[in-house]
């Protein structure tokens, strides 16, 4: 994801990165090209089938615009959905993290036992991270966790239920142990169940995309529309067609594209959640409440710009 600080509005103009516009510009110039071949021969072509009506133009467009606002406004609740899940992931993290620091007590087993718990938790981020985006955990897994621990999560389709289980099991132990009462249990376990609805909550998103058939009708129709554009506007805009159009074009169809992007939020893409950036802080605010070190730092810098 890109965050940086707004330009004014004469740069706006002119940004690259982190705009659709590349990868809509081979698709933008075929259609100049097309407009241009269609403007140049309108004479010939009038022959076969006239001026088409720009009121069928108006009424399509019309109809388009709205589907494309709906789109847009579906793929954006789930971008802010697994925006506010990570963000609730970050609290109740904090939350239990301190919970640890200030209820389990600072002698030499029990401070090595909040240390490999903080260290847990942040590793569940990770995976969690890992998990959303389909790629390999284990070598973070191996820099954060006891090798014995990391075994565990070889070969496991769920790392970061596997290491939330792991939480509930140092609890219980300082539960049997008599380290905590029973009400500082329950309000530990009510955190891990916390953790258990985020993950369920971003594995609905990463897992249920918007319908494919839904897909497709508006993918065809923006663009079959734009390409219809030409027979109806060649001889009313001339050799200014190709400009106008193009432009038009560009508006709808990177509405479609930003849409695409959007709608999956725990994507690499450049408008995608940072995550790795996300999972970077949440280790951060944890180990600094415990004051705990934990070697696994992340390079950031391909999704930031300062």
């Amino acid at each position: 994801m890109i965050i940086r600080e707004k330009p004014s509005w004469f740069r706006m103009l002119f940004v690259w990165r982190g705009s659709v516009l590349p990868k809509l510009l081979p698709r933008l110039l075929g259609l100049f090209v097309f407009t241009s071949v269609v403007v140049y021969f309108r004479n010939d072509l009038d022959r076969y089938h006239g001026e088409l009506s720009t009121n069928i133009y108006t009424l399509f467009g019309i109809a388009l615009a709205i589907f494309l606002g709906f789109r847009n406004t579906v793929s954006y609740d789930r971008f802010w959905e697994g925006r506010k899940l990570w963000g609730a992931l970050l609290n109740d993290t904090r939350s239990l993290a301190q919970q640890v620091h200030n209820f389990i007590p600072n002698d030499e087993i029990h401070t090595k036992e909040k240390i490999a718990f903080i260290r847990q938790m942040a590793a569940m981020t990770y995976a969690l991270n890992h998990q959303l985006r389909n790629t390999e955990a284990m070598p973070d897994m191996y820099k954060m966790l006891p090798s014995e621990l990391a075994e565990k999560l070889e070969g496991a389709e769920y790392k970061p239920v596997i290491l939330m289980r792991e939480l509930g099991t140092q609890i219980n132990q300082w539960r049997e142990r008599g380290t905590i009462d029973t009400i500082l249990q329950a309000a530990m376990d009510s955190n891990l169940g916390k953790f258990s609805d985020i993950i369920g909550g971003c594995e609905r998103i990463a897992s249920t995309p918007i319908p494919f058939s839904y897909e497709v009708l508006l993918h065809r129709t923006v663009y079959i529309y734009c390409f219809l554009l030409p027979l109806g506007f060649a001889n009313s805009l001339g050799w200014y067609a190709p400009f106008i159009i193009t432009f038009i074009a560009y508006t709808f169809t990177a509405l479609e594209a930003i849409a695409d992007e959007l709608e999956d939020p725990f994507g690499n893409m450049q408008n995608d959640l940072a995550l790795d950036a996300m999972s970077a802080n949440i280790e951060r605010s944890i180990a600094e409440i415990e004051d705990v070190h934990i070697e696994n730092k992340k390079n950031t810098d391909s999704f930031f710009i300062t």
